[in-house]
C-alpha cells in the first residue's frame, strides 16, 4: 500500500502531461517527445538549466520563467528540481499541413484562428466544435495561449487527434499569409459591422476568435478584413470564446451547406 502511495504523484504527473526534474526534462528533450512549454525557476543561473534552455529554444520550445511558488504549486511529485516541462499530447501542425488539408478535400479553406486563449478549456471546446464543423485546421500564437496539453486534449474530446493545430510566433503576420492565400480574415466582435448572418461564409475564410477578457488584440483587429458581430438578446452582450466560435462555425457550416466552393 505504501508503495501505491509513492508512486502516485509521478503517475499523476505523466496522466497531467508533466515532466518533472532535470534529467527527465533532458531525457525528454534528447529523445524529441513534443514538449508544449518549460518553465524554469526565476534567478536560476545553474549551468544545466540553462543548457535546458537553450537546448529547449532551438527546438522552437516556449520556455518561460517561473518562481518557485509557481512551480511548487504545478508540481506532483514535489521534486521538480527547478525545472517543470509540460508536454503536447500531439506535434503541432505547419499553417501549410492546414491549408493543404483543404486543397486535398477540394474544399474551401476554412480555419479558426485563437488569439491568446489562456483557458485550456476554452481552447479544447474550440477544437471540438472546429472538427465537428469541418474546419481545417486552428491555429494559435507561441505565447499567451493554452497549448496542446493534457487538459485540451480530455476537453476536446479526442479531436485533437484529428484536426490540424499549428502554433505561430506572430498572429499578425500570420493573417497577412493568410489573405495572401485567397482567405478572407473574419474577427468576431461586439462592435462589429457585419451581421454574423450577413457575412459571407461560403468562400476561403478565417475566423478569429479573442481571448476570453479583452477580445482580439488592436494589431490582429486590424487585420480583419471584416468585424462580425453575433446577435445579443439578453441583457449580457458578449458569448464566451468557445461559445462564440460554435455559432459563427455553424453558421458557416449552414451557408456552405453539403459542398464548398474551391
Amino acid at each position: 500500500m505504501r508503495d501505491d502511495k509513492n508512486r502516485r504523484p509521478r503517475q499523476d504527473a505523466e496522466a497531467d502531461g508533466l515532466i518533472e526534474g532535470r534529467n527527465a526534462v533532458i531525457e525528454a528533450l534528447r529523445s524529441g517527445a513534443a514538449i508544449d512549454k518549460i518553465y524554469i525557476a526565476r534567478g536560476e543561473t545553474d549551468a544545466t538549466l540553462g543548457h535546458i534552455a537553450s537546448a529547449a529554444r532551438d527546438k522552437g520550445i516556449v520556455v518561460a520563467e517561473a518562481d518557485r511558488r509557481k512551480l511548487d504549486g504545478m508540481s506532483r511529485t514535489k521534486s521538480h528540481q527547478g525545472v517543470v516541462a509540460i508536454a503536447a499530447v500531439r506535434e503541432y501542425a505547419s499553417v501549410d499541413d492546414i491549408l493543404n488539408a483543404a486543397r486535398e478535400k477540394g474544399e474551401a479553406p476554412l480555419v479558426v484562428v485563437c488569439d491568446e486563449l489562456s483557458d485550456p478549456h476554452n481552447l479544447g471546446a474550440v477544437i471540438r466544435t472546429a472538427e465537428c464543423a469541418g474546419a481545417h485546421g486552428v491555429i494559435i500564437p507561441k505565447r499567451r495561449s493554452a497549448g496542446l496539453t493534457a487538459v485540451v486534449a480530455k476537453t476536446s474530446a479526442g479531436a485533437v487527434s484529428y484536426l490540424p493545430v499549428a502554433r505561430v510566433p506572430n498572429l499578425t503576420a500570420l493573417l497577412k499569409r493568410l489573405k495572401e492565400e485567397g482567405l478572407w480574415v473574419f474577427g468576431t466582435a461586439t462592435d462589429g459591422g457585419t451581421s454574423l448572418y450577413e457575412a459571407d461564409w461560403k468562400g476561403p475564410a478565417a475566423i478569429v476568435i479573442g481571448s476570453e477578457g479583452e477580445g482580439m488584440g488592436r494589431l490582429v483587429r486590424e487585420q480583419c478584413d471584416f468585424l462580425v458581430s453575433i446577435p445579443m438578446k439578453g441583457r449580457l452582450n458578449s458569448l464566451n470564446a468557445s461559445a462564440a466560435a460554435a455559432v459563427v462555425l455553424y453558421e458557416a457550416v449552414r451557408q456552405r451547406g453539403s459542398g464548398s466552393p474551391s
